[in-house]
């Protein structure tokens, strides 16, 4: 059972101020900087398909897999070309090496078990995972202090899956992570 989830209306997701602050573009564009082989992402708690809709417009073939039915159905409006599938992020029904990148935007705060969480996308991704969170410290948006996962956790997490490298990019309002292979 899935306890923790975004419960709040999708519309929400798509708002332009939310869009702003996640820097949609440029969390794409590091992501894929540096590797030109990566033809293939699965978007980890998709929500309404933000980051796989931006990442289908870069060229890439999109999966995405969220807890929740109706963020599927909103991000397969957006994305129809992609595929989708009602998953946790702990237990992805997909074969190990399967994509070329891992995503998870603003998820990891929210599952269960996050160090199996990124476990999962270690499996499942032959290149890369990238982890969009918030800074593990107050601030007057997003969730509270007590739910927010420090850089050392994650990093340790990742480290224990097998990731290789770190790179940490301090954004405007959030905090990029990426983990090659």
């Amino acid at each position: 059972m899935h306890e923790r989830r975004f419960g709040r209306a999708i519309e929400r997701l798509r708002d332009p101020e939310r869009i702003e602050r996640m820097e949609v573009s440029r969390v794409v564009g590091l992501v894929l900087a540096g590797d030109a082989g990566i033809i293939s992402v699965l978007d980890i708690g998709t929500g309404s398909g933000l980051f796989a809709e931006a990442f289908f417009t870069k060229g890439l073939r999109v999966a995405c897999v969220d807890v929740n039915p109706e963020m599927i159905s909103a991000a397969q409006g957006f994305v129809p070309q992609g595929t989708f599938k009602i998953s946790v992020a702990e237990d992805l029904p997909f074969a190990d090496g399967e994509f070329d990148l891992a995503f998870m935007g603003l998820l990891l705060h929210e599952t269960d078990d996050r160090a199996k969480a990124v476990q999962e996308a270690f499996r499942v991704c032959k290149k890369r995972l990238a982890v969009l969170e918030w800074p593990c410290e107050v601030q007057e948006i997003g969730p509270g202090i007590e739910d927010r996962v420090s850089a050392t956790e994650i990093q340790s997490w990742a480290k224990i899956a097998g990731f290789l490298s770190c790179q940490e990019i301090r954004l405007n309002q959030l905090v990029l992570y990426l983990f090659n292979r």
